[in-house]
């Protein structure tokens, strides 16, 4: 039957087989395969039938872990399951693959294969989670391109039902899951016309069944536990044959010719690559250009993993081969080499074939990018007389020295390909913009396609690069475009930084750039060696005036549909009519579910953006342009500098593949220094805060809630006023503390702000003392804001009230976060309350992203060097970590209060310094009082140890002969027992004050996966506190359903609405007794947040803050610059409930429970409404909406009640 052709990416591709063979799909919804659940569980809701004539049925679990366990019982009931995860998830999923691979289960795994978090985490692709299977027992098939997906996955789920061995079907992670490509798409029948009906006739009858009952999953002794393992071998010794009938009834079927290694090059080649994968594609195309030019090279493309058929690729390699490449796509440290080349070496030496030299070598890990560079260094050194054994390509190694040299390549691709490059902003519509572009093209001509996105770790603020390919050849380039016919640039502070954009732009291509500029401004931003390219390459010049588009038609920021419009007019790809048309289907598909208004004005949009783009006349002198002098003149703390210079400067520019490995040799453990995010200064808001102190009635609200800690209260001196740099506002402090005495100032970092308006609409002044202005207006203020965070702190303005914690030093700023981010502001406002004294535990999430990203960190220190030390170790085990961080910590400083109290114990220890000793143990448990006390004791301590000089000087001469008999030992110190005491405590000093151990992390984590351990935790009695940043969705991978997650609510995984109602984490926490607990909402009630987190930290025992959290997820009508007000708005309407459950208050008597919500004020539906993550299913399921959104508001309400009970049960 013939195929239809279709633009789509990987996931989709293995989707769309899967989905044919499956009777049910257990899934985590936030694995990094998580598009392959979400697909099959939009298709099964709109009622697409497998090839049984049923639909697949989705059930959700808590973690990978959960699904593998899901599967394990579904399959054993003889229902055909399957399940779609990579990375930590595969790896939690192993125990149960063990179990699965040896009942004989037939299920296909299907893995986007991607990197495993180690020193740290990388979200990206490589094979380091799949090899960690090997021993599992599961077969391992692998494709290299999103066809070979298509085409070769359903060999995966036929031949493990007639080999009843189960497979993991995987393919590389990003490059080719998230690869768009147009493929030939299998039909259904042709796949139910290859599936053997008797072996899932069987299948169902081997199942357990009470109707026939059996035992599986018995234990066993020694005696018989050896041979009964023994007893599967003869199912993977014929399994590659089953491999190849399937492959052949492909083949049949399509005309290719898929073996389990297919050889691609010169029969006759000398030099072969060995490898698996997206890298073969790259291969490919360097073995055509080489070949053309020659040469006799060629590559084996593994395809069938496990078993390993060794003979299969023996048959492969051609007989004139004298030397191998086997590229790995993993790193084992310590082995002889990594897996693929164990493998070929052993086949090799098992044949005898020692005529053959074979060496291995690493490449991509964590999507590094592998261009035919790399490719060609590996051709060149098996060239070599002697190759090296082991190598690396596509990074520079100046430390083992393994990489191979790389030289600048030729052209490979295809000719005639187009190529394009986007750099865009993160959440600024970029990527969604290019992937409707490129399904147009792919769906609407002839032309081939490829589209690959590359991202960097930030959230909506960072940098992505959009990769378009099309042409009239097949396109099989995995790699990123390094010469386009195309460059835009969307955000125009990448001009101003300096982003080596235009020099991609290919001789004679067009360059576009989104500004605000006329021409002089552009001549003013562009620096000399832009304008070189530009003029010495004949590059057309195009700008586009998008941000002040959008904001006229009502779009905000949101400037990707008016840019997408001016790139298909200026690439002419297809007719301007056509293209338009296109584009506004596009549109109302992708928008239609926030509303025809929303609708409406990207229509709009796709007509201005089609010719509001200006084509520059290029000076001449431009060819001249001479390079203006670039200093980084930075000042901090050396090693913090030197990190900067080294690593955080050219990472920020996109430059971090240039780095070489011995600029990570003093972060070999992934350590790094704190405060990096202050150097970066990204500008990229178009629009900031300024400040006008007329109308300010000094609330410091603005401060409270900003979330990246742009705009700062200051109380100043007389002294700092007048050293101030011109463009200083200020203002008198009005009432109460400072009065008289102080100066009061707003600063704003225009270079850091991300530009959401949060604290606009925060403002309480009655005139807004706050407006959003354009960013270079308030150029100025970056010196002011310089000069503002080095004036010395007032301890008498600070306290820890809303307007008293904002003159406190927040040690969280600049973060990574999205524009207008509730989680960053309840995260700053606890680092400004405990920040140089705590811990911080961060649940892999959007918390840990925006809060450690490598060099970059926003988490800093105050003028002694103290502040937060933050860790990330999993998603999964976040809890325990924190309690291990905590229970570390604790036992050290036991043994420091065993010393002290020996110290105390010691006749002749000096007075002052028991005093100083008796009043660190005093304060012990107290988080505010302990901090001076040790600061004093160390003083202490430090003055009352006796060194050898001060012995040898006393004048007793008992006392003077002991001294010289020390210092000849090489000693410091006396050796007294109150001078070794003394030398004890102070070499563990840092750990005397009691610091305040928190564990942050999101609602996924803390409602779902991590919900065991966190109740461990909870349970064990422990001086911890624990933040959870609830957003009600998983925030970070794209906004899955999660038990945080409300009564129709529309997410992933609950695209008709969720059914269930959100879990009462608080309530559950609650019933320990002697856990506090406190549900907050900033927003709503600025001083209930900072109490309830003050409460927390004082009580000795564990707490629990759980914090409302808005997200871009939500799709809050007016964006995130109403993230506050729509806190309020949800408790104001009974929404969210704030309260606040203190244990301590019951052990004096008083009621533990304080309700701090009001009743509910009405508009319940109306803030439902508000957010297009519920008036969604208005549109799609309009009935149902108001079934659900009815259960919504009743659930609240019976909520309330149930609350003001506890209030009375609890005043008994």
């Amino acid at each position: 039957m013939a195929r239809k052709f279709k633009s789509m990416d990987g996931n989709n591709a293995a989707a769309h087989v899967s989905y044919a063979f499956s009777e049910v799909a257990a899934i985590y919804p936030i694995t990094p395969s998580s598009p392959m659940a979400d697909l099959v569980d939009q298709w099964s809701a709109n009622g697409l039938k497998n090839i049984f004539g049923t639909q697949v049925k989705v059930v959700e679990m808590e973690s990978e872990a959960g699904a593998a366990g899901a599967v394990h019982g579904s399959l054993g009931v003889g229902a055909l399951t399957t399940t779609y995860t990579a990375s930590q998830g595969l790896l939690l999923m192993i125990p149960n693959m063990y179990k699965i691979a040896a009942e004989q289960l037939p299920t296909v795994f299907h893995v986007s294969a991607r990197t495993v978090s180690t020193h740290a985490l990388n979200i990206f692709g490589d094979h380091s989670d799949v090899m960690a299977c090997r021993q599992t027992g599961f077969a391992m098939l692998c494709e290299g391109n999103v066809q070979e997906v298509m085409d070769l996955s359903p060999v995966a789920h036929l031949a493990a039902l007639e080999g009843k061995v189960p497979f993991i079907n995987f393919f590389d992670g990003f490059r080719t899951s998230h690869e768009i490509q147009k493929v030939a798409v299998w039909d259904y029948e042709d796949l139910k016309d290859m599936c053997d009906m008797e072996a899932v006739e069987a299948f169902r009858k081997h199942a357990l069944n009470p109707e026939h009952p059996n035992t599986r999953g018995s234990h066993e002794n020694g005696d018989i536990f050896f041979q009964h393992r023994e007893a599967c071998n003869k199912f993977y010794d014929e399994l590659p044959a089953v491999v190849e009938k399937y492959m052949g009834k492909i083949n049949e079927k399509l005309g290719t010719d898929y073996k389990l290694f297919n050889y691609y090059g010169a029969p006759d080649a000398d030099r072969v690559i060995i490898a698996m994968g997206s890298i073969c594609d790259v291969t490919e195309e360097v073995i055509d250009y080489l070949n053309a030019h020659g040469e006799k090279v060629g590559l084996v493309k593994v395809r069938l993993y496990r078993p390993f058929a060794a003979d299969r690729l023996l048959e492969a390699i051609p007989a004139t081969a004298k030397k191998i490449a086997v590229l790995d796509r993993t790193k084992e440290p310590g082995a002889q080499g990594e897996p693929l080349y164990l493998d070929v070496v052993t086949a090799l030496a098992n044949a005898g074939r020692s005529d053959v030299t074979v060496i291995g070598g690493r490449y991509g890990l964590g999507s590094k990018d592998t261009p035919p560079a790399s490719v060609f260094a590996v051709y060149t050194e098996l060239n070599a007389e002697r190759p090296r054994r082991q190598f690396t390509i596509g990074i520079v190694d100046d430390v083992t020295n393994l990489s191979l040299p790389e030289v600048p390549a030729p052209n490979t691709a295809a000719e005639g390909t187009i190529e394009c490059k986007f750099w865009g902003l993160g959440g600024d519509g970029t990527v969604g913009a290019n992937k409707n572009s490129i399904k147009i093209i792919g769906d609407h001509t002839d032309k081939y396609v490829q589209a690959y996105f590359q991202y960097d770790s930030k959230k909506t603020g960072g940098v992505t690069i959009s990769h378009l390919r099309f042409g009239d050849k097949p396109i099989k380039s995995p790699y990123y475009i390094n010469k386009a016919d195309f460059v835009a640039c969307h955000n125009p502070s990448y001009v101003t930084k300096g982003f080596k954009m235009v020099n991609d732009v290919k001789p004679g291509g067009v360059f576009m750039i989104n500004c605000q500029w006329d021409f002089e401004e552009l001549n003013h931003h562009l620096n000399a060696e832009a304008k070189r390219y530009i003029a010495r390459n004949d590059i057309q010049l195009y700008t586009i005036n998008a941000i002040d588009l959008a904001a006229k038609i009502g779009m905000g920021k949101r400037t990707n549909t008016i840019l997408q419009s001016a790139f298909f007019t200026l690439a002419k790809v297809m007719p301007q009519a056509e293209a338009i048309q296109y584009m506004k289907d596009a549109a109302t598909k992708s928008y239609s579910k926030k509303g025809m208004d929303v609708v409406e004005m990207n229509h709009k949009a796709i007509d201005a953006g089609a010719t509001a783009f200006v084509k520059i006349d290029v000076p001449a002198d431009w060819a001249d342009a001479v390079d203006a002098p670039v200093e980084h003149a930075l000042e901090g703390k050396s090693e913090l500098v030197k990190m900067v210079k080294d690593i955080l400067l050219p990472v920020g520019k996109m430059d971090g593949d240039s780095l070489p490995v011995s600029t990570f040799m003093p972060h070999v453990d992934g350590q790094f220094e704190q405060g990096a995010s202050a150097y970066e200064k990204r500008g990229v808001a178009v629009a900031v805060p300024t400040w006008d102190p007329s109308k300010c009635i000094q609330c410091n609200t603005c401060a409270y809630v900003c979330p990246h800690a742009t705009i700062r209260a200051y109380a100043l001196t007389e002294e700092e006023v007048k050293n101030a740099p011109e463009g200083l506002k200020t203002a008198p402090i009005k009432a109460g503390k400072g009065k008289g005495v102080y100066t009061y100032a707003i600063g704003v970092s225009p270079l850091d702000c991300m530009g959401c308006g949060v604290c606009v609409e925060a403002c309480l002044a009655k005139d807004k003392a706050i407006k959003m202005v354009p960013q270079e207006s308030e150029a100025q203020q970056a010196q002011v804001w310089d000069y503002l965070v080095k004036t010395a702190p007032k301890a008498d303005m600070q306290d820890n009230t809303v307007k008293g914690s904002q003159f406190k030093q927040p040690y969280l700023q600049f973060s990574g976060s999205c524009a207008g981010c509730a989680e960053t502001s309840y995260a700053r406002l606890v680092t400004q309350l405990f920040g140089d004294h705590m811990y911080i535990s961060n649940a892999t999430g959007c918390s840990s992203i925006w809060g450690g990203p490598a060099a970059t960190s926003p988490y800093c220190t105050n003028a002694e060097g103290k502040g937060p030390a933050w860790c990330n170790s999993l998603f999964e085990d976040n809890a325990e970590h924190g309690l291990g961080m905590y229970v570390g910590q604790k036992k050290i400083r036991e043994d420091l209060k065993a010393k002290t109290e020996a110290l105390i114990a010691v006749e002749w220890a000096q007075p002052a310094l028991k005093e100083a000793a008796q009043k660190w143990l005093d304060t012990y448990n107290d988080g505010d009082a302990n901090q001076a006390a040790a600061k004093a004791y160390v003083a202490a301590l430090e003055e009352g140890i006796c060194t050898v000089e001060e012995l040898i000087a006393c004048g007793d001469p008992k006392f003077q002969a002991h001294g010289e008999a020390l210092k000849a030992a090489g000693k410091a110190y006396c050796d007294c027992d109150a001078c070794r005491l003394c030398e004890a405590i102070l070499a563990q000093k840092e750990y005397l004050n009691k610091k305040s151990v928190w564990i942050f992390g999101g609602d996924g984590w803390a409602y779902d996966i991590g919900y065991g351990g966190l109740d461990h935790v909870l349970a064990s009695g422990e001086d911890v506190n624990v933040f959870v940043f609830d957003t009600e969705v998983y925030s970070n991978t794209g906004g899955q359903a999660s038990k945080a997650s409300n009564i129709g609510q529309v997410a992933q995984f609950a695209a008709a609405g969720k059914e269930m109602k959100k879990k009462s984490l608080a309530e559950i926490a609650m019933q320990y007794g002697y856990v506090y607990v406190a549900q907050v909402a900033m927003g709503a009630n600025t001083a209930q947040t900072i109490k309830a987190i003050a409460e927390a930290e004082a009580y000795h025992g564990p707490s629990l803050i759980i914090g409302y959290a808005p997200c871009e997820m939500h799709s809050i009508k007016g964006g995130m610059m109403n993230c506050q007000k729509e806190m309020k708005r949800a408790v104001d309407c009974g929404y969210w409930n704030m309260f606040r459950y203190n244990p301590a208050a019951a052990a004096e008597g008083k009621n533990p429970f304080t309700l701090d919500s009001k009743a509910p004020a009405g508009g319940y539906q109306e803030f439902l409404m508000n957010e297009a993550r519920y008036s969604r299913l208005t549109r799609e399921f309009p009935e149902r909406a108001n079934e659900l959104f009815a259960r919504n508001e009743e659930s609240a309400k019976a909520r309330y009640e149930h609350l003001l009970k506890l209030k009375d049960l609890y005043e008994a």
